[in-house]
């Protein structure tokens, strides 16, 4: 098992389908680098949610960047659960961004997720940033298909139980899910904690596609 760290990582893109996708997947993950690089640049993109969840999602967004020297939350407001059905706008806002944001690393979609508008987002990331560090997240829901991650990020108890009770503070909407809870997302954190043997028992996962190793190896 190769141990590799995220010191060099200072700016950074999340995407997410919906309100709640990138704290529920990547939480943890960008708690920690907050704690650790105060100095972050976040972009912060939300695709789909209005009303309440819009809220929610700008609350949440918020507070896990709290810490951070430099911030830029959007939402915006694509049809859920109709992304391929959109998917010539959603590509057309993907160029947009490319064209004016650098990410050291970005969080995504798992790409083999059942649900149809996280695959969109996954493949439309894949397709836009071709020379990037992506990490892609996963999300337990009631679609299933939790896959076999190949990247860990070891989280300690601070941290996880930070991430929990964001969770659970910034979506009231969503509490009566039977999904959506501390139980599940911490028992997917104790998961992959065991399969990574993190030292705190607890972590996040998720799928590196493409990861380089750049030295003076010739």
């Amino acid at each position: 098992m190769l141990t590799m760290t995220l010191s060099t990582v200072r700016r950074i893109l999340c995407l997410g389908a919906h309100a709640d996708d990138i704290e529920i997947g990547c939480g943890g993950t960008l708690l920690s680098l907050i704690r650790e690089h105060r100095d972050l640049s976040v972009r912060w993109v939300v695709l789909s949610a209005d009303g309440e969840r819009a809220a929610e999602a700008q609350s949440s967004a918020d507070r896990f960047l709290q810490d951070v020297t430099s911030k830029d939350v959007v939402i915006e407001g694509f049809r859920d659960g109709f992304f391929p059905y959109q998917g010539g706008e959603i590509k057309e806002y993907f160029e947009g961004l490319k064209a004016d944001t650098a990410p050291d690393l970005i969080f995504t979609h798992f790409g083999q997720d059942l649900h149809q508008d996280h695959r969109l987002v996954s493949e439309l990331t894949w397709n836009t940033f071709r020379d990037h560090f992506i990490l892609e997240y996963e999300i337990p829901k009631y679609d299933g298909k939790l896959g076999s991650p190949n990247f860990f990020v070891g989280l300690n108890d601070a941290v996880a139980a930070q991430k929990l009770n964001l969770l659970e503070e910034c979506f009231p909407s969503q509490s009566v899910k039977p999904w959506f809870g501390a139980d599940v997302f911490g028992s997917l954190m104790r998961l992959r904690g065991v399969e990574c043997n993190s030292p705190s028992k607890l972590a996040e996962a998720f799928y590196a596609r493409k990861v380089c190793l750049h030295g003076n190896y010739e």
